[in-house]
């Protein structure tokens, strides 16, 4: 476990753990807004230094609240919040994994900057990122050819110098 909240386990992820997290990817409510991997990535993520495949389990039942992907660069110390999907919408689990994902990469891995891109029709996605205290940093114009066509991608960050850690 690389963290814990107030009702969730963040959790690095198993094989085991591929099809359900291939599941919530290509579930309706999350497929237009992050990219679906397949079981050879997954498994590679699993397996790379680089990388961090999570899942979210509720403290209540272990039941599953979502995964996320992470990508390190140690050497300039960053913390990319590579994909991030809720299995229950609306509930605040997407916020308190964030904040906990947040307090990891500047408390326990010492990292200079988090940082995120979101397409910009994800408004509940760059409404809660921006609550969190991220900020806009521009617009990769285009930058992602979809079945839905070429879509931007915007970037959103916070340095550690910005952060303010969690109670």
């Amino acid at each position: 476990m690389i963290s814990k909240t107030d009702r969730l386990y963040l959790m690095e992820a198993q094989e085991s753990d591929i099809n359900m997290i291939m599941e919530i990817e290509n579930h309706k409510d999350n497929r237009d807004f992050i990219w679906q991997g397949t079981y050879e990535q997954h498994l590679s993520e699993i397996n790379d230094e680089n990388h961090l495949l999570l899942k979210f389990e509720k403290s209540e039942d272990r039941g599953i609240a979502g995964y996320c992907l992470i990508g390190l660069d140690r050497h300039s110390e960053r913390f990319e919040l590579r994909r991030i999907a809720i299995t229950e919408k609306g509930k605040g689990y997407g916020r308190e994994a964030i904040k906990a994902l947040m307090d990891y990469a500047f408390t326990e891995l010492g990292m200079n900057k988090f940082w995120l891109d979101v397409y910009p029709d994800n408004k509940t996605g760059i409404a809660l990122y921006e609550s969190l205290g991220l900020k806009k940093e521009g617009v990769l114009r285009q930058n992602y050819k979809s079945e839905r066509g070429y879509l931007d991608q915007v970037v959103y960050s916070m340095l550690r110098s910005e952060y303010i850690p969690k109670d």
